[in-house]
């Protein structure tokens, strides 16, 4: 989620795009969902991320998608200048309206998802048919059609 020499070209061509990409990242997505319940510090956060997503946060990607989403004013880092350093994040007001949009679309997926998966199956098994018949017509069989289509996706 770093920003380089041809995404500052994109942010300043497309700035709301770019952000439109931080909110719905892998990571971003998760984070913003997380903090919309309490603020976190980062080990809390690396571990509820983890968690909810059924896969482990590095901690170079966690601070970088906390880094982005502090720069587009979604996410605040309050660094208290203590010992051992404590540093909690929390959503901005910004940062919540986002991921109160970002966890309404994650809801709708999750309650969609028997559909999305019905059309998975369908559209997988029209895609399969073709192919036989396509198979058919040039004399082949559906295995070796299916072979040519995998060497050619390689």
């Amino acid at each position: 989620m770093t920003v380089s020499k041809s995404g500052a070209d994109a942010e300043a061509l497309c700035p709301h795009r770019l952000v439109l990409e931080h909110v719905t990242s892998r990571w971003g997505v998760l984070v913003l969902i997380e903090l919309l319940e309490r603020s976190y510090r980062f080990s809390e956060l690396r571990r509820a991320v983890g968690a909810s997503g059924g896969r482990t946060v590095s901690e170079k990607m966690l601070t970088q998608t906390l880094q982005t989403l502090e720069r587009d004013g979604l996410v605040h880092r309050d660094a208290k200048p203590v010992i051992p350093p404590r540093v909690d994040y929390s959503l901005t007001g910004l940062g919540r309206e986002a991921a109160e949009q970002v966890r309404a679309l994650a809801a709708w997926t999750h309650d969609r998802m028997d559909r999305v998966e019905a059309a998975r199956r369908a559209y997988d098994e029209a895609r399969d048919a073709r192919r036989a018949d396509e198979a058919r017509e040039a004399g082949r069989t559906y295995d070796e059609t299916r072979d040519v289509v995998r060497s050619r996706a390689s």
